[in-house]
């Protein structure tokens, strides 16, 4: 027969419903609040639970919710209440439960609806987007291993340079399935010592650091100091360099402490080759979730997606590849879509430098500035490697070496070529 969790606040109805569910053979455990719950839950793997909505600290269907956006509704769950509505019963239905009872729950009626709700087939959830799904592209197969390699000696990892969608996929890539999982970008509320000790053994995450208010900060402050004792591990992202997050007020031993290990993320700005590849697997990824509708990329799409500059890295590409398939009128996404979505009407245009603020100046005042800025692109582009340059600006080297001392650009060592 069935392990069989019975949650409620009553012990009344506690003792009543294990004892008619003993009596048919199943094996019944009792919690009386949702704090017993997760315990029974994680220690007993029931194989269905009936869950009150009404309880005195977090109410069943929140409950509810927190096992499936943490992966852990693996049964299924049958609400009850004494005050059940049509609104509450549909919202129960709507978050993961197979059924609801309304109290006072008849014999009969009880044992159908348990009969029937062990016979459903729970679907196995879909698994979050993480590193492996990209096992194509050797960019991120190489940040998958250096990520995996870096967090296995630290319970606190920095993912530089990082935000948002990005920064999930590698934590969701360290995430081991059936953990807990707690976002504290998403909480505004106090951490408690409770919350910690129902997140033991997960992850604990920070989309981006710059974006935290003053309670967030001390919440992460608060978890930092507890870390060990519940075997937690941090990773948090950030946009901004550490330096800026001291110079905005944050506690100098928090910055030192979240910046004794990090991770630089690869920018997509020095891998245009392998955006193409990158944005189909995203492409394939929502489609088999069902996030978006069945959509490939042209070769012209993808060509288009290559040459354009992702000043908003890795969260513009993922961005943009849900909205083109949100937005695409046609089974397969062209070129044309690329470049109306982006707001380019040609690869040209992206290519174009960035205006410069010379028109008030003396004519040979603005040619220099204009000179200097020039070859600070292209050194930085070709990371100092004098050949390179003097090919990419058609100038002979010796004339490439007198015009960079004019400008008072420093040449590293003495503009030896060092080749990347």
């Amino acid at each position: 027969m069935a392990q069989i969790l019975v949650v409620d606040d009553e012990m009344g109805i506690r003792e009543l419903l294990s004892e008619i569910l003993s009596d048919e053979g199943h094996t019944v455990t009792v919690a009386e609040n949702a704090g017993a719950a997760r315990r029974c839950r994680s220690e007993k793997r029931p194989d269905l639970v009936l869950l009150d909505i009404w309880m005195p600290d977090t109410d069943g269907i929140s409950l509810l919710k927190e096992w499936s956006a943490g992966g852990l509704l693996t049964m299924p769950v049958v609400m009850m209440s004494g005050h059940g509505t049509i609104d509450s019963a549909v919202e129960a239905t709507r978050v993961g439960a197979v059924d609801f009872l309304e109290k006072p729950i008849a014999l009969q009626k009880l044992l159908g609806t348990v009969k029937k709700a062990l016979k459903h087939d729970v679907s196995p959830q879909k698994p979050p987007l993480t590193l492996d799904a990209f096992s194509r592209s050797p960019l991120l197969k190489d940040l998958k291993r250096r990520l995996e390699q870096a967090a296995a000696k630290t319970a606190v990892l920095l993912l530089k340079s990082a935000s948002g969608s990005i920064a999930e996929i590698c934590a969701r890539t360290l995430h081991a399935p059936k953990t807990p999982w707690l976002d504290l970008s998403a909480s505004s509320a106090p951490l408690t010592q409770e919350m910690l000790e129902n997140a033991a053994g997960g992850i604990l995450f920070v989309s981006d650091l710059a974006l935290l208010g003053k309670l967030q900060q001390k919440n992460l402050t608060f978890a930092l100091e507890r870390i060990e004792k519940y075997q937690l591990q941090l990773i948090a992202a950030t946009s901004r360099p550490l330096a800026a997050l001291s110079e905005a007020g944050w506690d100098p031993a928090l910055v030192a402490r979240l910046g004794e290990v990090w991770l630089a993320l690869p920018q997509l700005s020095s891998h245009a080759d392998d955006v193409p590849e990158i944005a189909t697997l995203v492409l394939a990824h929502l489609v088999e979730r069902n996030e978006v509708p069945a959509r490939s990329f042209s070769v012209g799409a993808l060509n288009a997606l290559r040459i354009h500059r992702w000043q908003g890295e890795w969260v513009e590409l993922l961005a943009t590849v849900k909205n083109l398939a949100l937005a695409a009128l046609d089974e397969e996404i062209t070129q044309d879509d690329v470049e109306t979505l982006l707001q380019r009407d040609s690869a040209e245009e992206s290519e174009a430098p960035p205006a410069l603020p010379l028109c008030d100046q003396p004519l040979r005042e603005a040619r220099e500035a204009f000179e200097r800025l020039y070859f600070e692109h292209h050194l930085k582009n070709e990371r100092g490697n004098m050949t390179r340059v003097a090919d990419r600006t058609g100038l002979e080297r010796t004339h490439l070496y007198r015009k960079l001392k004019q400008l008072g650009l420093n040449l590293g060592r003495r503009g030896e070529d060092v080749e990347q």
